[in-house]
């Protein structure tokens, strides 16, 4: 059942009522809050009653008509992530209901359990907030795949990649393009999470307390993750915050990671769609001072510091 304080609110009523059916149907809403971050689905925080609890949940609805075109398995595909994450030694939302198609709303939906911590992009303790990113990666990846379905493929065509336009270095963008282009490092699979980086990662009292997002999960080379977290933290800060998360992803993983600046030269071209601009995600959570300028720069940097390790 609904309550009066959620008549008001931008849901769906058989959207709750699914809800309520797939948690327990003697539930109660209580309250429905947008959640700030998600830029490619609508993520609401749902508030039941259960027994006379309150518990919180998390309902994603994937309304990009673009992105369900390329991919129509997406509430699929996340639920399975859920589940083969639910094995990781680290916090991660538990699948309550998935809804593939669209039937129970107007949308493919996910629903999972809510996880508590918030989203760090200030942290007081620097060093130790980059330990904290690159040790739960290794965790992530401390997994196997076990046959997990969906492969690790890249967002762009290869083949027909060109060095951007608005890049200043014409001749070292070429150098990139044309090392992307090159036969890709043999790797050994492993479950990965695909887009890993700082606002999919929650935190409370100065220790992760979960990894959210996990819709592009997929089995596939883990230098991948790095190499995204990495290029999320160049444009973020600097060079030397990218460079310092590698050092510590190093020193978590030891032998069992090999690196390569083959990945993080394709996960920096796998982001190379039209000029550079300001992810939305940040300024949604209230990060400050960056513009598609300085994000062009500071993109340029983290090519050039590429091309200089692929040269040593």
């Amino acid at each position: 059942m609904t309550s009066d304080r959620t008549k008001e609110m931008d849901m769906p009523e058989r959207v709750l009522r699914w809800i309520v059916a797939s948690v327990e149907a003697a539930s109660e809403v209580l309250h429905v809050q947008q959640l700030q971050g998600g830029i490619s689905s609508l993520i609401h925080r749902i508030t039941l009653r259960r027994s006379g609890v309150e518990q919180n949940y998390v309902i994603r609805q994937f309304n990009n008509e673009d992105w369900l075109r390329e991919e129509p398995d997406l509430a699929w595909h996340e639920a399975a992530s859920l589940r083969h994450a639910e094995r990781l030694a680290i916090p991660t939302p538990k699948l309550i209901a998935y809804d593939e198609t669209g039937e129970h709303g107007n949308v493919p939906a996910v629903l999972m359990s809510h996880l508590n911590g918030s989203v760090v992009l200030e942290p007081r303790d620097k060093q130790g907030w980059i330990n904290g990113l690159a040790s739960t990666l290794v965790t992530i990846h401390n997994s196997d795949t076990d046959d997990f379905p969906w492969k690790y493929a890249t967002y762009q065509s290869l083949e027909t990649l060109e060095a951007p336009g608005w890049g200043k270095d014409r001749a070292m963008w070429q150098q990139v393009i044309d090392f992307v282009k090159q036969p890709r490092p043999v790797f050994p699979p492993r479950f990965i999470h695909r887009d890993y980086h700082p606002t999919n990662v929650l935190w409370a009292n100065g220790e992760v307390s979960g990894v959210v997002d996990w819709v592009n999960a997929c089995a596939g080379p883990v230098g991948v993750d790095v190499g995204h977290c990495r290029v999320n933290l160049a444009q973020l800060y600097d060079v030397e915050t990218a460079d310092a998360f590698l050092s510590a992803y190093q020193q978590e993983a030891g032998e069992s990671f090999r690196y390569d600046p083959y990945w993080d030269l394709v996960s920096l071209t796998d982001i190379l769609f039209g000029p550079p601009q300001v992810y939305a995600g940040w300024t949604a959570l209230g990060f400050t001072g960056l513009t598609d300028a300085l994000i062009a720069d500071r993109l340029e940097e983290y090519a050039k510091s590429l091309v200089e390790r692929v040269a040593r």
